[in-house]
């Protein structure tokens, strides 16, 4: 399997070094063969060729199986015009591998409870996955611009049922083999693309029977995410929405270094943590690595269609957790914490344990 990692700016390139680490401990224990080649994107790619997403960096993405990404951005660029900073690197490399539906799951581990912004009795038991739309809304749609004075600004959204359609599938396939509920997230009382978006959604419903579809307007999503999370099972809407729901789910879990996320539907599949380049942390080996690791299961899970091999990290995860290892960012004052590197040898370890022992194929 040919992946391209493309670990990017801040702290991407310390995640992506142990996402890796971890990936090449655990494929071989399951007969699995992987090739990595690295390239720029974002800061790191202006930086060194003038262009947040290089030709040369494209190229490898497409002929790859797989691409894991680490994280994008630095304030350094702030001043650069909007169509040439970091960020638009992020765009373009989603554009080109044609995945439409991001997948981000957010679930309660019991030894992370206490690290949940919210009560303990309101958290437990919460494990939901969201699925954005990620190549329509307001990210793409044209006409979008500012006019020649700068006294104005205009954004256009846009969806058609085909879109719509796509990503519902998805969600419904993924409700699926999960808790069979799907909850589709819009704001159909004042916009006509989510009055398009609830109609698409609930007509593709019909060849799901086995799956409950509910819908919600984004603003109640927001509010039963910190009253109620544990109603959830997925959750299905549009770009921004989802962009902005999945960050405030990530949050829940007590940081958002732990959250992984994989982009699928296109012919190249995209893996990466939620978290950003923290460039304020960057360089300080402090990071947390679970994100890009789990990131690094999810890709064995719906690329290399690899189920034991994915079960062998997200076990390998939960015991890291549940021996009391920590990070600086999910770490309590009493509680001493491990670098970067080191939180990536101890799972590797435990991910290698896990797969020699045959108990990730039988929990599968």
């Amino acid at each position: 399997m040919k992946i391209c990692t493309l670990a990017g700016d801040g702290v991407g390139i310390e995640v992506t070094r142990e996402a890796l680490r971890v990936l090449n401990a655990v494929a071989p224990q399951f007969g699995l063969e992987i090739e990595t080649t690295d390239h720029l994107i974002g800061g790191a790619a202006i930086t060194a060729i003038g262009d947040p997403y290089p030709e040369e960096t494209r190229a490898a993405c497409v002929k790859s199986d797989a691409v894991l990404l680490g994280a994008v951005g630095s304030p350094e660029y702030d001043d650069l015009p909007p169509n040439q900073r970091p960020e638009i690197g992020l765009l373009r490399l989603r554009q080109s591998l044609g995945g439409f539906a991001n997948l981000r799951p957010a679930r309660a581990f019991p030894a992370l409870i206490g690290s949940s912004p919210l009560r303990e009795d309101v958290f437990r038991g919460t494990d939901m996955m969201i699925v954005r739309e990620l190549l329509g809304g307001l990210y793409f749609g044209e006409p979008r611009g500012v006019n020649d004075d700068n006294s104005e600004a205009f954004n256009t959204m846009r969806y058609s049922v085909a879109e719509i359609e796509r990503v519902a599938r998805v969600a419904f396939e993924t409700a699926r083999i999960r808790s069979k509920k799907l909850t589709s997230v819009d704001k159909a009382n004042v916009l006509e693309t989510s009055r398009l978006w609830r109609q698409t959604v609930t007509k593709v419903a019909e060849d799901y029977p086995d799956v409950t579809l509910d819908h919600l307007f984004v603003d109640a999503c927001a509010m039963h995410l910190v009253t109620n999370p544990s109603r959830f099972d997925v959750i299905v809407t549009e770009n921004l929405f989802g962009d902005i729901l999945s960050d405030e789910a990530a949050v829940l879990t007590g940081s958002l270094g732990m959250l992984a996320s994989a982009t699928i539907g296109g012919q190249i599949d995209l893996y990466e943590p939620v978290h950003g380049s923290a460039p304020d942390i960057a360089g300080k080996n402090i990071a947390n690595p679970l994100g890009a690791i789990a990131s690094a299961a999810m890709l064995l899970r719906y690329t290399a269609k690899n189920e034991p091999a994915a079960v062998a990290i997200d076990k390998a995860i939960e015991k890291f957790l549940d021996e009391g290892h920590r990070t600086v960012d999910i770490a309590k004052i009493s509680e001493t914490s491990v670098s970067t590197s080191d939180a990536g040898e101890i799972v590797a370890k435990f991910a290698v344990e896990f797969a020699q022992s045959g108990q990730a194929r039988h929990a599968v």
